[in-house]
């Protein structure tokens, strides 16, 4: 493989699912993965969950911000990942396309966030081995 892959996550508030899987795929693949997130009506903040959780693993969530699709590069993504957000979640130019089908945990306790947060981490690994 020659240099890193461009890979966005994409979800509609760029809070949680998306802000998760672009810190986990720092933390696992920063050596394969140039991760970016954004959401398609972005909540204007970080959920404070995703942000504990994220910290449980020595990641510090509170430096990134829910930005929009028109907000991250223009460049050619090698992979555009949906977290599960349907139709909120427009197609973007992209040589692969996936929709992850990641449940939302806004709203829910801490055990939901840390169980999406690993299902993150574990589709992350799996796209690592497909890339290889």
């Amino acid at each position: 493989m020659a240099g890193k892959i461009r890979v966005l996550f994409v979800c509609v508030e760029n809070s949680c699912r998306s802000q998760m899987a672009e810190a986990l795929a720092r933390l696992i693949a920063s050596d394969r993965i140039e991760p970016y997130s954004a959401g398609s009506r972005p909540s204007g903040k970080v959920n404070e969950t995703a942000i504990a959780v994220m910290a449980e693993l020595g990641y510090d969530l509170r430096s990134h911000r829910s930005k929009s699709l028109e907000e991250i590069p223009d460049v050619a993504y090698d992979w555009a990942i949906t977290m599960g957000c349907g139709d909120a979640c427009p197609i973007v130019r992209a040589c692969q396309h996936a929709d992850w089908n990641i449940p939302d945990p806004k709203g829910q306790p801490l055990e939901e966030f840390r169980r999406v947060r690993d299902m993150i981490a574990q589709r992350i690994r799996e796209l690592v081995r497909s890339i290889v």
